[in-house]
């Protein structure tokens, strides 16, 4: 089993900067994707940012230029530095992680979301 635990959320006038992060735990035998998802109220989950073991990222349109997605593997923690932040941002923000265990396969897993809101 793997557990991810998100922080780092929370209330930013637009414009602003917040830093979330994401620590796995578990008996991990290797994390390979390390990514972020969000949902705002009434829309479906959508992706933000990924970024593979090898450092490689990926991100939304709505939020290249002012997002940045980092890892350390050592630590097992995936970062987002979230920059420029605009209302359109708020949502819960929520970790996830293609991982393999001695007992499973690689697989996905989540955490419980950290919400960020943007508002003046």
């Amino acid at each position: 089993q793997v557990q991810l635990v998100e922080s780092g959320g929370g209330l930013v006038q637009p414009g602003g900067s917040l830093r979330l992060s994401c620590a796995a735990s578990g008996r991990i035998i290797s994390i390979y994707a390390m990514g972020w998802y969000r949902q705002a109220p009434g829309k479906q989950r959508e992706l933000v940012t990924v970024i593979t073991s090898g450092g490689s990222t990926n991100y939304a349109d709505s939020v290249k230029g002012r997002f940045t997605i980092s890892r350390d593997n050592s630590k097992n923690t995936v970062y987002l530095q979230m920059n420029s932040l605009k209302p359109e941002d708020t949502a819960v923000y929520y970790c996830n992680a293609n991982a393999q265990t001695p007992i499973l396969p690689p697989m996905d897993y989540w955490g419980k979301g950290t919400l960020v809101t943007i508002s003046s």
